[in-house]
């Protein structure tokens, strides 16, 4: 099993940045994919960006696509999402998730295990 906390979230201007980070704990964090979400109130839950864990290939939304970077340090078992030039279509929810295995899944149910969330708001 894999606990998973999100931080980072807050409020920003549009044109601004946040760094999203997701602590791992449980078992052994290099063998998941993991992806980051979003949910916007009245909105299904959207995929933004997933890492693999073998070649660490990524994806990126492409709404965020040139805006967001996903980066996974497995020795500190944490997993960052860069956010710059956000605008008020990034807030929400944001979520980290993970799934057993070496490919990510661009679909929430792909995965297994799920933090909290941390809200994103960006303001006009």
């Amino acid at each position: 099993e894999v606990q998973l906390v999100e931080s980072g979230g807050g409020l920003v201007q549009a044109g601004g940045s946040l760094r999203l980070s997701c602590a791992a704990s449980g078992s052994a964090f290099d063998d998941y994919a993991i992806g980051w979400f979003r949910q916007a109130p009245g909105k299904e839950r959207e995929g933004v960006s997933y890492i693999s864990s073998s070649d660490r290939s990524t994806y990126y939304a492409d709404s965020v696509k040139g805006r967001f970077a996903i980066v996974r340090d497995n020795a500190k078992n944490m997993v960052y999402l860069q956010m710059n030039d956000l605008n008020p279509e990034d807030s929400g929810v944001y979520y980290c998730a993970v799934r057993r295995g070496i490919g990510y899944s661009v679909i929430p149910q792909g995965y297994e295990y799920w933090g909290q969330g941390t809200q994103v708001s960006v303001s006009s």
